[in-house]
Parts: structure tokens; C-alpha cells; sequence
């Protein structure tokens, strides 16, 4: 597996993603893997399936016939 060097990171992007990797119980290297997954995984999403997403969640009131359960939505998001 290839290494990736990353050179002049500021302080405070440092600490942030060394914070978020403590939260998650991982190590700075493995949490900034999984960053950079998450983000070219959402890289991948089209504009046009963004927007859908946007528009299908924006239009229903809580409660709401047909409106999304709240718990599904969440549970949606984790997946990502």
C-alpha cells in the first residue's frame, strides 16, 4: 500500500482532524483516510442527483402525509 506524505498542514486543520479522530476512537492517519473517502465518494454525485436529493427532503412538513420519518433520514445519512 503506497504512503502519502503531507507537508505544511496549519495547526488548526491539524487539530481539528486530530480532534475528530479521538471522537471516533481512530488514529489521525486512519481518519484522514476516511475523510478523503467520504469526499470523493460525494465527488462521485452528480449535480443533478444532489439537487433531487435537495428538492425531494425540502418540500414536506413534519408530519405530514408522505413526509420522510425523521429516523429514516438519519439513518440515510449515516450511510454516506
Amino acid at each position: 500500500m503506497p504512503d502519502l506524505y503531507v507537508r505544511n498542514v496549519p495547526d488548526e486543520l491539524y487539530e481539528r482532524i486530530q480532534k475528530r479522530a479521538q471522537a471516533e476512537g481512530t488514529s489521525v492517519a486512519a481518519e484522514v483516510i476516511s475523510m478523503l473517502e467520504q469526499f470523493l465518494e460525494g465527488a462521485n454525485q452528480s449535480q443533478t442527483e444532489l439537487l433531487a436529493g435537495i428538492r425531494r427532503r425540502r418540500f414536506f412538513k413534519p408530519g405530514e402525509a408522505g413526509a420522510p420519518d425523521s429516523s429514516a433520514l438519519l439513518r440515510e445519512d449515516r450511510r454516506r
